[in-house]
């Protein structure tokens, strides 16, 4: 009734209020645990809605007395208490001084290692309100050993309980911090939390710290920069409406600039973040696509002799090109198809790059409809992928006669004459299958090819 009087009175006097916070001051001191936890919960009401009423806490010398009563207190107690500092220290930086001058960041960075996760929170939200003020009040924090206790908090066990949102508030607010070891630190504990599942990278996001992360790819520091493209990476990998909160922030334009300008493992992280933004979706892939990500993955490709950094790619190239006829295209007009076999027959190929460029390479042919990027397959692609070339070859020029001349004229008939295939087999069937639609075309009346024609007539 207290507190509710407190909100809704806009007349009440400076000395009653100073009477009430006093009255609210001996129940907190009262024998019954019950009265002490409802005084410290009604306090912590008033002052969170009045930084006058804040001021009063303060002058009375009330945090002293809260503090040095949370270690022998139940966890419900501490949490009140805790959020009696909150409240008092979210005002003003004068107030968050007086929070911490009192010894409240100790017990708030003693609360954050409690086994109770509501404690945890609540330590964590009001240090964040005292990191928030200014840089001398987030340095106070770092110092009192507050960012060691959060990076502490990922686990291969971790789940809601262990990360709150106070914890990503308080790290939103260390990742602003000049300190390239702290930031580090940071990235490095939010990219633990986003990994584990898509609940807690929708808390990281919902936090809005994507702003705070984008500008730390502007940092000096090589490794600050590779731990935000890790963490976009860490988030997008989960569902396509993760990834397209990071599209909308312009991240596939900051991953596609990060490539160009890293080489080696540092462009590992970019890599998978494209990959795993294109498997969500046509749309997302064909987005990676028009921000020029394909055309890094290739530069990528050329460029890293590491096999781990050449499976990466080639594991993005798939997830990119597998969606649509267009979305191969665009893969095969980029020129990746050859250097995909190249890697798939290599001898000096590892076993997982192989595997990765059989795959790619399948899911891909078997959308691709741009028969001249497929023509040159035809002259040293083993069997099981030389059949799907020559698949999409006659599902292809079976509607289009164009292609049909196209494909007389490039040669790519004389090609497919020369294969040596048994009788009766797959291969044998799609090359027949292939002759005949050329036969078809040229049959046709409307048709004006001589080469054709010409074929047409040969026995």
């Amino acid at each position: 009734m207290v507190a509710d009087l407190s909100i809704n009175s806009e007349n009440m006097k400076v000395h009653q209020k100073e009477k009430m916070i006093s009255q609210l001051r001996l129940f907190m001191l009262d024998e019954d645990p019950s009265i002490q936890h409802n005084a410290v919960l009604a306090l912590g009401r008033l002052v969170e809605h009045s930084e006058e009423l804040a001021r009063i806490v303060v002058k009375k010398d009330i945090l002293h007395q809260l503090i040095w009563s949370i270690p022998s207190q139940p966890h419900h107690y501490k949490k009140a208490t805790v959020f009696v500092l909150h409240a008092v220290a979210k005002h003003s930086p004068e107030l968050s001084q007086a929070v911490v001058d009192s010894g409240g960041l100790d017990i708030l960075v003693s609360c954050l290692g409690a086994v109770d996760p509501e404690v945890k929170e609540a330590a964590a939200w009001a240090l964040a309100y005292i990191a928030q003020q200014n840089t001398m009040l987030s340095q106070a924090v770092v110092d009192a050993g507050a960012a060691s206790l959060l990076l502490s908090l990922h686990t291969n066990d971790l789940d809601r309980e262990e990360v709150n949102t106070g914890t990503i508030a308080l790290l939103k607010q260390m990742i602003r911090s000049p300190d390239v070891k702290l930031k580090r630190q940071v990235l490095f504990t939010l990219i633990q939390i986003s990994k584990h599942s898509v609940e807690l990278a929708e808390m990281v996001i919902a936090a809005y710290i994507l702003p705070d992360v984008m500008i730390c790819l502007q940092d000096p520091d090589e490794y600050v920069k590779k731990d935000v493209i890790t963490l976009m990476w860490e988030v997008v990998k989960h569902s396509a409406q993760l990834s397209q909160v990071i599209v909308n922030c312009d991240g596939l334009v900051e991953v596609v600039d990060y490539l160009d300008k890293s080489r080696g493992s540092m462009r590992l992280p970019g890599i998978m973040m494209l990959g795993y933004v294109a498997s969500h979706s046509e749309n997302l892939a064909m987005a990676v696509i028009l921000s020029k990500g394909l055309q890094q993955l290739a530069i990528c490709l050329s460029e890293e002799d590491e096999d781990h950094i050449k499976e990466a790619t080639v594991w993005s190239i798939g997830q990119i090109g597998h969606h649509t006829p267009e979305h191969a295209n665009a893969v095969a007009t980029a020129g990746l198809l050859p250097k995909l076999l190249q890697f798939y027959t290599g001898a000096s190929s590892l076993e997982d790059l192989r595997l990765k460029s059989k795959k790619a390479l399948k899911n891909i042919l078997l959308k691709c409809t741009h028969l001249p990027s497929l023509e040159p397959l035809l002259s040293n692609a083993p069997s099981n992928i030389l059949n799907h070339v020559l698949g999409q070859f006659s599902k292809v020029m079976h509607h289009d006669s164009e292609a049909c001349q196209e494909f007389v004229m490039s040669g790519g008939l004389s090609k497919i004459q020369e294969m040596d295939a048994e009788p009766g087999s797959a291969q044998r069937k799609l090359i027949n299958s292939i002759k005949s639609c050329i036969q078809e075309a040229s049959a046709n009346p409307s048709g004006k090819c001589r080469i054709l024609k010409k074929f047409h007539r040969q026995p």
